[in-house]
C-alpha cells in the first residue's frame, strides 16, 4: 500500500487526455474508462517508501531510481526536487518485444590456457542465449491514458524554466502530440525534431522509416534556451587532420572549440599539445538532426536493446540546461542521459522499472567515477528483472491454473478447475501497466457488472488478486450491495504469492589472508533459474536442428558455474544494509576484467581481492540476478 498520495498541482486537475474540441480526435481515439483516469489524478500519484540500496562514490544529488515513473516523481515531489530537463524514451506502443542477448562467460578454470595459447575469443564464439525484457504491447487507448498520467506526474516535477523532449516514432508520435498540447499547452510546443539515420532495412512496398520523432516542449513561456551551432566543412577544412564537430591541428597548435569530445579530452589531457580554444563557428542547428546510430563495434554500445547515441543526448542537454542543472529521464534503458549530463557537469536522475536498466546505467557510471545513489520504490511486488518477466511466471506460481480456458476472456490471467466449485476465473492486474496496481471500485465495479456477466460458462466463484488496494472493508461492502450475480468474488494479495517465489543464486567461496590483503576464491555458483533457460535453448536448439538435419551444439556449463557470473562486488563498510562496493569486479562477454570500472586485458582467474577485510559479498550473474551474502 502507498504510504500517501501526492497532489499532482495544486488545484484539481481539469481536462481529459483527448482534446474535447477536436471533433475528429474525439472519434478515432474514443477513450474508454476516462473516468478511472480523472479518479486517479484526482486521488494523486502513489507514495511509497523509498529504500536507498547503494552509495557510489560522494554524497551527491545525483540519483538512479528503480521504479514506476509514478511512483519515482511522487518521491521527487515529495522531497521538494526540482529538475531542470526532461528527456523520456518511452515504450513506442510498437508490438516489438525486446529481448536481452545473454552471454555465457569464459570458465576461468580454463583462463590459464587461454591465455598460454595467446588465443583471443572472436564474436562469433561467443555462446548466447535470449531473454524477453518486455513487450511493447498496448492497446492505443490504455497507452495513452498512461502517458497522460505519466506526462501530468513529470509535469508536477518540472522547474518553472523547465523544458522536456519526448522521443517517440512515426507509429504513436502524432496520438501523444495531442496529449502533450493538453497537458503543457499548445502553446508551450516549441519543435517538432525528426533524428534521421540510415539503417539496413528490410525489403518493403513502403518507404523506408528512417526516422524517430521528439517533441520539444516547455513547462511556461520563459525558459532556458542555448543556441547550439554545427560546425561548418568549411571551418574543419581550416585544420589539418581535422577531427569531427571537436577541432583540428591548425598553425596555432591544438585548435579546439568542443573541449567535451572524449577524443579531445584525451589530447587536451595529454599535454603534448599547445590548447587553443576557438569561438564556435557555423550555423545554428535546425529541427532535422542526422546523427547515425551507434556503430557495433563502437565503445558506446553497452548490448541494450533500445540504446540511443550519445551524440543525440548530447545536443538535447547543451540546448535546454546549463552546468549544475538537474536532468532526469523516467525511462532511463541504457543510461545514456545519465551519462552525457554526467560528462557535460549537470546532475542527473535515471529512473527505470527493469533492474538490468539500473545495473546498465551503474556499471557505466562507475567507469566514469561518477558519485551517485541508487534507491528502490518499495511498492510490496517483486517484479524479478522486470514486468515481462513476472507475468510470464505467475501463471506457473498459481496452483492449477489454466490458461486460454473455453469461456474466460483474456481480462481473466485463467482459470482453475475446482472439484466442489467447477471453472474458477482469475484476474491477476498486469503488472506493465501501472494503472491496474490499485484495486478500487471502479475495477471492482467492472469485474462484478461486466466480467462476470460476459462469462459464457456459469461459474461459483472467481478470484481477483490485487497488488494496492484501496480499502479492502469498502471494496467488500461494495461487492455485497452491488453484485447482481450469485457468483462469490474472493480478494487475494499478490504479494503474498511473489513473496515465496523467489529462490536465490547459492554461491560456494573461500577467503585467504596474507601479505596485506584478502582474497576471496569462488568455488561454485549454482543458478536454477539460469540452468532451467539453458535447458530451454539446449531443447529448442536441439529439435531445430533435428528438424534440419544438422547437429547442434548445446551450451554446456561446467560443474564449477563460474561462467554464469557477470559482476563480484565486495562490501567492507557495511554489513547489512545500503551496499557500499569496496571493490568490484566486472567480467565482459569477451572474458576480460573491468576492476573498479576500468578495463583491462586480464581474464577473470575465480578470485577477487581486497585491502580491508570484506563483510558482505555481492554476485550478479550474467542475467542480472543478485545475490549478497554476509561473510
Amino acid at each position: 500500500m502507498p504510504i500517501k498520495y501526492i497532489p499532482y498541482t495544486p488545484n484539481t486537475i481539469e481536462g481529459q487526455a483527448v482534446l474535447d474540441n477536436i471533433t475528429r480526435t474525439k472519434r478515432v481515439l474514443r477513450y474508454r474508462e476516462n473516468n478511472e483516469v480523472y479518479n486517479r489524478l484526482e486521488r494523486g500519484m502513489p507514495y511509497y517508501e523509498v529504500e536507498t540500496v547503494e552509495q557510489v562514490g560522494e554524497p551527491s544529488d545525483n540519483l538512479i531510481m528503480r521504479g514506476e515513473c509514478i511512483s519515482n516523481c511522487a518521491y521527487l515531489k515529495e522531497q521538494g526536487i526540482k529538475v531542470d530537463l526532461v528527456y523520456i524514451d518511452p515504450p513506442f506502443a510498437s508490438g516489438a518485444d525486446y529481448a536481452k542477448k545473454v552471454y555465457i562467460r569464459r570458465n576461468p578454470k580454463l583462463a590459464a590456457k587461454i591465455k598460454e595459447a595467446e588465443k583471443t575469443m572472436e564474436m562469433e564464439e561467443l555462446r548466447t542465449f535470449e531473454e524477453k525484457m518486455y513487450g511493447d504491447i498496448w492497446q492505443k487507448e490504455d497507452y495513452l491514458n498512461w502517458m497522460y498520467e505519466n506526462l501530468q506526474a513529470i509535469k508536477s516535477i518540472m522547474s518553472d524554466t523547465a523544458c522536456i523532449y519526448v522521443h517517440l516514432d512515426w507509429n504513436i508520435g502524432h496520438y501523444v502530440k495531442i496529449l502533450l498540447d493538453e497537458v503543457f499547452g499548445q502553446d508551450k510546443f516549441l519543435n517538432e525534431i525528426i533524428w534521421s539515420y540510415d539503417k539496413w532495412s528490410a525489403k518493403s512496398n513502403t518507404l523506408q522509416k528512417n526516422h524517430d520523432v521528439i517533441y520539444f516542449y516547455s513547462k511556461n513561456e520563459e525558459y532556458l534556451f542555448n543556441e547550439v551551432k554545427e560546425i561548418t566543412k568549411n571551418l574543419e577544412k581550416k585544420y589539418k587532420n581535422g577531427y569531427s564537430l571537436g577541432g583540428g591541428y591548425g598553425s596555432d597548435g591544438l585548435v579546439v572549440y568542443d573541449e567535451t569530445l572524449p577524443k579531445v579530452k584525451e589530447l587536451i589531457k595529454s599535454g603534448k599539445y599547445k590548447v587553443v580554444y576557438a569561438k564556435m563557428e557555423g550555423k545554428p542547428i535546425s529541427d532535422v538532426w542526422r546523427i547515425p546510430f551507434i556503430n557495433p563495434v563502437s565503445n558506446e554500445r553497452v548490448d541494450y536493446a533500445t540504446q540511443k547515441p550519445e551524440a543525440l543526448l548530447k545536443r538535447i542537454i547543451k540546448t535546454s540546461s546549463n552546468e549544475g542543472m538537474v536532468v532526469a529521464d523516467f525511462f532511463g534503458g541504457s543510461g545514456v542521459t545519465a551519462k552525457v549530463a554526467n560528462e557535460l557537469g549537470r546532475k542527473f536522475i535515471h529512473c527505470d522499472v527493469g533492474i538490468n536498466s539500473i545495473q546498465t546505467v551503474r556499471d557505466r557510471l562507475v567507469s566514469e567515477k561518477a558519485n551517485f545513489t541508487i534507491k528502490e520504490v518499495k511498492d510490496g511486488v517483486n517484479l524479478f528483472r522486470n514486468p515481462q518477466q513476472t507475468m510470464d511466471k505467475l501463471a506457473t506460481l498459481i496452483t492449477g491454473l489454466q490458461t486460454k480456458v473455453e469461456g474466460v476472456s483474456n481480462f481473466w490471467l485463467g482459470a482453475i478447475n475446482d472439484s466442489k466449485l467447477g471453472t474458477v476465473p482469475v484476474y491477476v492486474p498486469d503488472l506493465i501497466d501501472s494503472q491496474q496496481k490499485l484495486l478500487d471500485i471502479p475495477t471492482i465495479n467492472r469485474i462484478i457488472n461486466q466480467e462476470i456477466q460476459n462469462l459464457s460458462i456459469t461459474t461459483k466463484k472467481v478470484i481477483v488478486y490485487y497488488i494496492d488496494i484501496d480499502d479492502e472493508k469498502e471494496l467488500k461492502k461494495f461487492i455485497k450491495e452491488n453484485n447482481a450475480t450469485t457468483t462469490d468474488v474472493e480478494l487475494r494479495d499478490l504479494k503474498n504469492l511473489l513473496h515465496e517465489t523467489v529462490v536465490n543464486d547459492e554461491l560456494e567461496f573461500s577467503i585467504t589472508e596474507g601479505k596485506g590483503e584478502y582474497t576471496v576464491s569462488i568455488d561454485k555458483f549454482t543458478s536454477d533459474r539460469l540452468q532451467q533457460k539453458i535447458n530451454e535453448f539446449n531443447e529448442k536448439g536441439n529439435l531445430q536442428a533435428i528438424n534440419k538435419g544438422k547437429k547442434f551444439d548445446p551450451i554446456n556449463i561446467s560443474e564449477e558455474g563460474l561462467e554464469l557470473i557477470e559482476l563480484i562486488s565486495l562490501d567492507c563498510k557495511n554489513s547489512e544494509g545500503e551496499w557500499f562496493s569496496t571493490t568490484e569486479i566486472k567480467i565482459d562477454k569477451l572474458g576480460y576484467v573491468i576492476y573498479d570500472g576500468e578495463k583491462s586485458k586480464d581474464f577473470w582467474n575465480g578470485k577477487i581481492t581486497s585491502k580491508e577485510k570484506p563483510l558482505r559479498i555481492k554476485v550478479r550473474n550474467i542475467s542480472g540476478d543478485e545475490s549478497v551474502v554476509s561473510i
